[in-house]
């Protein structure tokens, strides 16, 4: 690659350089149309081409030129900003996707309960995200260690003294619900269910270490704690709410120069059999 094949950018006072096969992807955009010099809006400046828009929308622009899409940042807002300067460079299915979908939420809420009820911790867990859900659930694992186990499970090993997985519970697709604690079934046999939270591999049997773990885990999932109450104070249940902001994937399927291409030569083509007939 020669240094003819690389053109700089100057978008109000930030340089952005690229290659002129990049510009070329999109050949019925108006950005791709300042090779011929006639654009009154772009101007030639020491070596640059000028434009007096904003450059912090123009590496998205770019982005979406070099590859079809674009990764938004988890505080990105100004959805209208983008889109007006995706028309302004001729990028209409940019502009058009981010037209339409700038509604969406990008924010997930979840939400934690936790109460004690004698030596039992109850969690329940739910999530506008369905997806995050599944994940956290496959992350946290409980274990049951109990003499009379398996009269209900007779699938597990006949080993009473060692603890056995049994699956979270999912009453609907936005939430699940466990609990752990201890459980005296005569006089010198308990029960006990333990609990582990992927990486993390201890079992945990006290219900507040594991909710430390809990909420130390969504928090390093990108969780912020926005809001703590009680729900219930006969049934001392606390309340955590949680929420994460996500990036923001745009995807635009566009024709490749090559196919846009072959069907003018197809169109040009069909025209001129036409003429003849």
């Amino acid at each position: 690659m020669s240094a003819q094949d690389l053109i700089t950018f100057n978008i109000g006072g930030q340089t952005f350089t690229t290659t002129l096969s990049t510009l070329r992807r999109h050949q019925d955009s108006r950005i791709a149309r300042i090779l011929d010099g006639k654009d009154a809006d772009f101007k030639v400046i020491s070596g640059q081409v000028f434009v007096d828009r904003d450059g912090t929308f123009f590496k998205y622009i770019l982005d979406y030129m070099r590859t079809g899409q674009i990764t938004l940042p988890a505080d990105f807002s100004d959805y209208n900003g983008l889109a007006q300067e995706a028309q302004f460079y001729g990028l209409h299915p940019l502009a058009l996707w981010v037209e339409r979908n700038s509604h969406r939420s990008r924010v997930e809420v979840l939400e934690l309960r936790f109460s004690v009820q004698e030596t039992h911790g109850f969690f329940q867990i739910f999530c506008s995200n369905n997806k995050t859900l599944e994940a956290l659930a496959r992350r946290i694992s409980i274990f049951v260690e109990d003499p009379n186990l398996n009269g209900n499970f007779p699938h597990l090993p006949q080993n009473p003294s060692t603890p056995h997985p049994v699956p979270v519970q999912r009453p609907s697709h936005h939430d699940m619900v466990f609990h752990c604690g201890t459980d005296q079934l005569a006089r010198d046999d308990f029960s006990a269910r333990f609990v582990t939270i992927e990486p993390d591999d201890r079992k945990l049997l006290n219900s507040t270490n594991v909710l430390g773990l809990l909420v130390d885990t969504l928090l390093k999932d990108g969780f912020r704690l926005i809001d703590t109450r009680i729900v219930s104070q006969e049934e001392k249940t606390e309340c955590y709410m949680f929420e994460r902001s996500r990036n923001t994937q745009i995807v635009v399927l566009s024709e490749t120069p090559r196919a846009e291409h072959l069907r003018r030569q197809d169109t040009q083509s069909q025209l001129g059999e036409g003429k003849k007939k």
